[in-house]
């Protein structure tokens, strides 16, 4: 039956990349590649280039639909951290090969001998209004995301940076040009908290004029024209069809930035970013439909795969009525009997179908330790992911007789369940996405739960999953940055990205006590003990695995096309993409 609906699929079925280390969208990893993926690298050049455009000063790209956020402490999406990459700069940034290199900083941080204060000397630098950026910039900034008020997803990222008597980060600017940054303890990823988005500066007087008694904290970012101090500007946004961003002549490496004009196609729609693609209109798109890969993969030049480090998983809101009645365990046994049915091999060879990887756990492979080593290793495996689906049909059905339920054989190899199952699965546009949850659809209808598929629209999508508005959605997060706790700290109770909701909400019986796994999260960012911190982790995992709130289903890579007349572009392993330094030729 599988095979059937698969060829009635293809034809419709497309993934692409939407949100960041963030929340995202995107394919796993083949392993053909390391760190950081030119996106300029070529297939077997054996097709035809497609049609490109002569206007050299500007680069057509289409990335996603609508931005939820433009406000670097706001954002929490891959297509919104890679406009911020392109329209601010940090202290540190990511060339090309995927180093670390400063931005504002002069150089990389003098760090004391304990591994806890960090000084950072900073270049002089403007913003895009001719304001000089300093030192203090970055004090407001910072400040601004773990405030309340700012509500941003994120705040728990500054956790590692101490706090004074009154509340505020423990960052002091002894000039206008160095920053003293102390930290709780020891922090192995700290340099690289500074190239990400939400550690980037916002210009003050912007923010407090759009917004002067802080109820709207992104609004200074939500039309065109507002202060930043990246490569680009963003001079007009027709809001849900394109924006247009120009070279900001204040940038603080303007003179090496080669592309006047980044136009932006605002679409998730696939079918009409590749044809606009293969008409001259777009010159870079971040999907495909999934009926044209076997066309181009390994034979058109301009089709690519990058590396990703993240995991494409589906998650379940603990606190759901779904489970009203049941015990913690009797709850978990239900989502572990669910995650049984899929059949992820069926799904990266009839979906995916780049190299995708199934997903055996959450935090996925090749991320590193932080001691030296690589996490995940042979015995780190939850269950045979390839082996998953039809043939764990039985092991499924006895999770759900435990938690409370009995089964009828109809004689063709499915069961009817008594009390009936059902529920909603939700997801973003993208028929990629529609593809996954059908075929989800159909596994679990084996012990006959019914799943109805629910599509919606990129923000309103992302708005339902973080306030728990869910039963089971799709779910996607690319790391921010190469650590398993990036992976794990999402899930705490006080995070703004846990949408499984594990530790929030008024406790009820079948969701689980989550108090352990916070103070377990709390404890990985304290030790100054990186061995036992790498087993700390491998403990918290363990902790999230055991709940089955989520379901790996395979790590992601990126599939990309680009034209044959574009080159420089590059992108990270955490989904960044950077376009400033591309070229085009007639």
């Amino acid at each position: 039956m599988k095979k059937l609906v698969a060829s009635l699929l293809v034809a419709s079925m497309a993934l692409g990349l939407t949100a960041c280390g963030g929340s995202s969208d995107s394919t796993a990893s083949t392993g053909e590649s390391t760190g950081t993926a030119a996106a300029g690298t070529e297939a077997a050049a054996t097709a035809e280039a497609t049609t490109t455009s002569a206007e050299t000063n500007v680069l057509n790209i289409n990335l996603a639909s609508e931005p939820d956020y433009l406000d670097p402490a706001l954002n929490s999406s891959v297509d919104g951290g890679c406009l911020a990459v392109n329209s601010f700069a940090g202290l540190y940034t990511y060339d090309k090969d995927g180093n670390l290199i400063p931005a504002l900083a002069t150089d990389m941080p003098e760090v004391s001998e304990d591994g806890t204060e960090y000084t950072v000397h900073m270049i002089e630098s403007k913003w895009s209004n001719g304001d000089d950026l300093k030192a203090s910039d970055f004090v407001y900034s910072w400040n601004r995301v773990i405030d309340e008020k700012t509500a941003a997803d994120y705040a728990y990222l500054f956790d590692v940076i101490a706090r004074n008597d009154d509340g505020t980060l423990a960052v002091e600017t002894p000039d206008d040009y160095t920053l003293v940054i102390k930290l709780v303890s020891p922090c192995p990823y700290f340099n690289d908290l500074m190239a990400f988005p939400t550690f980037y500066p916002v210009h003050q007087a912007s923010v407090e004029a759009a917004d002067p008694d802080g109820t709207v904290p992104g609004k200074w970012a939500q039309e065109a024209g507002f202060v930043c101090n990246g490569a680009y500007t963003l001079e007009s946004w027709n809001h849900n069809e394109s924006m247009v961003y120009v070279k900001n002549p204040n940038f603080y490496d303007a003179a090496n930035v080669t592309m006047d004009e980044l136009h932006f196609m605002l679409s998730a729609d696939d079918t009409a970013t590749y044809a606009a693609y293969n008409s001259g209109d777009l010159d870079y798109i971040d999907s495909v439909p999934n009926d044209e890969i076997p066309s181009l993969n390994g034979v058109n030049p301009e089709f690519g795969i990058l590396d990703n480090l993240g995991t494409y998983y589906i998650g379940f809101n603990v606190n759901d009525p779904i489970f009203d009645g049941k015990t913690e365990e009797e709850a978990a046994k239900m989502r572990e009997a669910i995650s049984l049915l899929v059949d992820r091999q069926f799904i990266v060879e009839n979906v995916g179908q780049t190299g995708q990887i199934p997903a055996d756990s959450f935090v996925p492979e090749g991320m590193a330790d932080g001691n030296g080593g690589v996490f995940k290793t042979a015995d780190t495996s939850y269950y045979d992911a390839t082996a998953t689906g039809a043939g764990e049909l039985e092991t499924a059905k006895g999770l759900l007789e435990e938690a409370g339920y009995t089964f009828t054989d109809n004689g063709d190899g499915t069961y009817a369940v008594d009390p009936a199952i059902s529920m909603t699965y939700l997801t973003n546009d993208g028929t990629g996405h529609i593809a996954v949850a059908e075929s989800v659809q159909q596994d679990v209808a084996l012990l006959g739960i019914n799943l109805e598929i629910k599509s919606e629209d990129w923000n309103v999508f992302l708005e339902d999953r973080k306030s728990g508005n869910f039963t089971i959605a799709r779910e996607g997060w690319l790391a921010d940055y190469n650590d398993p706790v990036n992976m794990l700290e999402i899930f705490t109770s006080d995070s703004g990205n846990n949408d499984m909701q594990l530790g929030k909400g008024t406790p009820v019986s079948s969701s689980p006590d989550w108090t352990a796994y916070d103070e377990l999260i709390d404890q990985i960012r304290t030790t100054t003990d990186f061995a036992a911190r790498v087993d700390l982790m491998h403990q918290a995992e363990d902790m999230l695995m055991d709940t089955w709130a989520v379901v790996p289903i395979y790590y992601y890579n990126d599939i990309y096309m680009q034209k044959s007349n574009v080159t420089g572009i590059y992108a990270t392993v955490f989904g960044m993409k950077y376009f400033m330094y591309a070229t085009k030729t007639a």
